[in-house]
């Protein structure tokens, strides 16, 4: 029996020839890779579930509820509601207050990122170098970025006081200059919450292009330099192209930020004088809340998440041609 056996391998070794061989080792190793893909993916699953509960629960059942509110005239404490269609909407485009905190909101947004970015980079190329005290100066104005906006509001809530006893009007009067109605004038209103804004967030984004600074190779400026380019051209040239993915992620934070802005107006001006620094998220908080507008709230907060996500969108591709253009 054994040797019969052994006949049967044998001859059935010598019928196969080595292409075949070949070809099941190949496809016993296809399954195994398959497997052990299935099994990569099953393992990751888990590791991925909590997170993606957390985002159900906390995004997408809130976002939902909110899609479906905005269509009723839900007042926040009965279910009892009933449909309104696009009335909701109808009184986001027709109330003033509404479309004055739209107003500031995209204002805010765009001049912070603008100022903040102008000043941040030369400010992070400036602690880049090397001088006495250096440390000391990152840590300095790093720590303007570290008390909350609502905190800074409040404190600067009493240095622009309107009052002669306010903080700039009592060096002005020095000066001979009379008070100034810093938060009950509204040009000057919106003035200090960009002001207060754009001097807290410097620091923190300096800090992000000083990263990028010092991932930039030396042996490019050391190059530039036997090649006789001035300091300027050197800036021009390496600097700048090399902080595009910096300037990126820098200008995303701040609109985005920007955008969804609250704590800092409301803390100063709580949206005045008049609506004049009134933002989109407190109309929202005050609408919804506040008046129990819960309908006209949601479809506000519907509204304002599209618009954002097109700025963000909109943006991420400038942000992607202008990284292509300089790669």
């Amino acid at each position: 029996m054994e040797q019969s056996a052994e006949i049967k391998m044998v001859a059935r070794t010598k019928r196969e020839s080595p292409s075949d061989i070949n070809r099941f080792e190949e496809k016993r190793f296809k399954h195994r890779k398959r497997l052990r893909g299935l099994h990569e993916d099953l393992t990751s699953f888990w590791f991925l579930l909590p997170i993606l509960a957390i985002f159900v629960v906390l995004f997408a059942v809130p976002l939902v509820q909110t899609l479906m509110f905005s269509f009723t005239d839900f007042n926040g404490y009965s279910m009892n509601m009933h449909s309104v269609g696009m009335a909701n909407y109808q009184q986001v485009f027709s109330d003033p207050s509404i479309l004055q905190g739209l107003l500031f909101t995209v204002i805010y947004a765009v001049l912070q990122t603008i100022f903040v970015t102008i000043i941040a980079i030369p400010l992070a190329v400036t602690l880049n170098k090397k001088f006495f005290g250096r440390n000391f100066a990152r840590s300095m104005f790093f720590f303007f970025s570290v008390p909350s906006l609502a905190v800074l509001g409040m404190v600067w809530k009493y240095i622009f006081s309107p009052l002669k006893s306010g903080v700039v009007n009592s060096v002005l009067s020095v000066f001979g200059i009379g008070p100034l109605p810093w938060l009950s004038n509204s040009r000057l209103a919106q003035f200090c919450v960009i002001f207060i804004a754009v001097w807290a967030q410097i620091g923190w984004h300096a800090t992000l292009y000083l990263a990028f600074l010092q991932s930039i190779p030396s042996d490019l400026y050391e190059q530039a330099t036997v090649d006789g380019a001035s300091s300027k051209q050197q800036f021009v040239h390496i600097t700048l192209p090399q902080l595009v993915p910096g300037i990126v992620t820098s200008t995303f934070l701040l609109m985005s930020g920007g955008l969804k802005v609250y704590d800092l107006p409301y803390t100063l001006t709580k949206g005045g004088p008049g609506y004049s620094t009134y933002t989109v998220t407190q109309s929202i908080i005050q609408q919804g809340i506040g008046q129990s507008q819960y309908g006209v709230g949601s479809a506000l907060a519907v509204l304002f998440t599209i618009a954002t996500a097109i700025v963000v969108f909109a943006q991420m591709g400038v942000a992607n041609t202008i990284s292509r253009r300089f790669q």
